[in-house]
């Protein structure tokens, strides 16, 4: 039987996504080539064999648009003849860009596939796509007559259903802080990260950060028109326990087990299992929850079996709701940190939460993984690796 493994990922430092960010001055398809000529030259692979690079971004307008995949592998060096695909899973548009890589491999329909990811968000601001827009339409805004929110509405109500408290929420967010911080102390992100003459550490990491710094920042979201819809809510989310906007891009090499013992590659994990699930979009967020039961179901699977956990940050509500269900050891939940410090350039955040996985479980000598993350919609995706 087929099987589909990674060989190597690599992501960029991840810069603050606004102006005086340090990679603000750099195109978003010069950002995304540099991770994906990074992984090339890394794995040692001649570039003609690539079958595909299929690549996630969100913010698909501007500078990001016309399949932004393309100029990308083109500005990498690929050769022409080597195709290329954007993909918008929304948040997880790089994780599904994983999940398409793979599949098509165990399918049998590609050998060697770049699976990546970018999110210039100092030159594509979130949203841009949909500002003006009326991208939901009438037939959605007549199932839905009490009307969607924002996603920062959506981590308010996850607070307020799962009872967490605005010092909880904050104490996650320092510890976030404090574990990607250490990480970069120890050297444990030297093997994930291609540096940059603009960057060469995650920008937006405060290791001095500390719970009583942000009980000082003011809620994020609150204004009259959630209060009089929601008066049940105490808000809580803050820039302090939410993911920052950010430019960053990641890169993950993906093949057969196969083709890498004919080519003389070294796989580091098998991607195991996969999953996607749509969740009620007003809660949003919340999809994380059954795409990890799924996940594990189809893996046969126990949350005992996972060694380490990869659960995208994009609130502190998010995951600890998902913490709350699972019962999942925190332990073992974004040991180096996650998008509350690291950052959340969102296209290529997939490939970076794999990325840190992958060198997780290396340097805790685990065998599972699990990776997954919230998507706007109410959508997520699951995967689960093993470790070779």
């Amino acid at each position: 039987m087929r099987d589909a493994v990674i060989v190597d990922a690599v992501r960029t430092p991840v810069g603050k996504g606004k102006r005086g960010g340090a990679l603000a001055g750099m195109h978003p398809v010069d950002l995304h080539a540099h991770a994906i000529r990074a992984l090339v030259e890394r794995a040692g692979i001649d570039p003609i064999l690539i079958d595909d690079v299929i690549s996630g971004t969100v913010g698909q307008v501007g500078e990001q648009s016309s399949n932004t995949a393309r100029w990308a592998a083109l500005a990498a060096g690929l050769p022409e003849s080597v195709p290329a695909v954007s993909v918008d899973r929304q948040c997880g548009s790089s994780q599904q860009a994983i999940h398409f890589a793979a599949q098509g491999v165990l399918a049998g329909a590609y050998d060697i596939v770049v699976a990546s990811g970018v999110e210039s968000m100092s030159h594509v601001p979130i949203g841009s796509q949909a500002i003006g827009k009326d991208f939901l339409g009438p037939s959605v805004a007549a199932r839905y007559p009490e009307g969607l929110v924002p996603q920062g509405i959506s981590a308010e109500l996850i607070a307020d259903k799962w009872h967490l408290s605005r010092t909880r929420l904050d104490e996650f967010a320092a510890e976030s802080h404090r574990r990607a911080a250490a990480a970069w102390g120890d050297g444990r992100f030297a093997n994930d990260v291609a540096p940059l003459r603009q960057l060469e550490r995650d920008e937006s990491i405060r290791p001095s950060t500390t719970v009583d710094i942000l009980a000082g920042l003011k809620p994020a979201f609150e204004a009259d028109i959630w209060r009089e819809r929601f008066p049940q809510l105490d808000f809580k989310v803050t820039a302090g326990n939410s993911s920052p906007i950010n430019d960053g891009a990641s890169a993950v090499l993906i093949t057969s087990s196969e083709t890498a013992q004919r080519l003389g590659l070294r796989p580091r994990a098998r991607l195991h299992s996969f999953a996607v699930v749509g969740d009620d979009p007003l809660f949003m967020l919340t999809g994380i929850i059954p795409a990890t039961a799924k996940v594990l179901d189809r893996a046969r699977l126990s949350l005992s079996d996972i060694d380490a956990f990869e659960v995208n940050e994009a609130f502190a509500s998010v995951v600890l709701a998902w913490q709350a269900e699972t019962g999942a050891d925190l332990s073992k939940v974004n040991v180096n940190g996650g998008a509350t410090a690291i950052g959340h350039p969102l296209g290529a955040s997939g490939g970076r939460l794999m990325t840190t996985l992958l060198s997780v479980l290396e340097q805790r000598e685990g065998r599972y993984g699990l990776q997954v993350m919230c998507e706007a919609g109410g959508l997520a995706n699951a995967a689960v690796i093993e470790r070779l």
